[in-house]
């Protein structure tokens, strides 16, 4: 199975997770000019920004590993013109991350 195969399932399971606990699916990989947020949803009043890894094994790290300083930079940057385009800029903001290694998922709020 390749990584975006692997990659599209993760994000399905991290979605049906969310749904379990109640949060709202606003949108599934969000995209604009620079870059993607894999899910946004509303937990309560708060808008959450979601990135989920996926791993098969430890090889090359934990999941969570993979979402650098860089990269939490760009979502941060993705998530600001999310909010600007939908008038949410006054609204409570939350940026997690879902780790999926092998068969265990980890919701890890407050992630960055």
């Amino acid at each position: 199975m390749n990584t975006k195969v692997i990659g599209v399932k993760g994000e399905e399971l991290a979605k049906q997770f969310l749904l379990k606990l109640k949060y709202k699916i606003v949108e599934q990989n969000y995209t604009n000019k620079l870059g993607e947020i894999d899910i946004i949803a509303r937990d309560g009043d708060i808008t959450v920004f979601v990135e989920v890894k996926r791993r098969s094994s430890t090889r090359y790290g934990l999941p969570r590993e993979a979402i650098t300083p860089h990269k939490q930079h760009k979502i941060r940057i993705v998530a600001t013109l999310y909010l600007q385009k939908n008038k949410l800029l006054n609204s409570k903001v939350r940026f997690d991350c879902i780790e999926i290694l092998g068969n265990e998922l980890v919701h890890i709020k407050n992630a960055f």
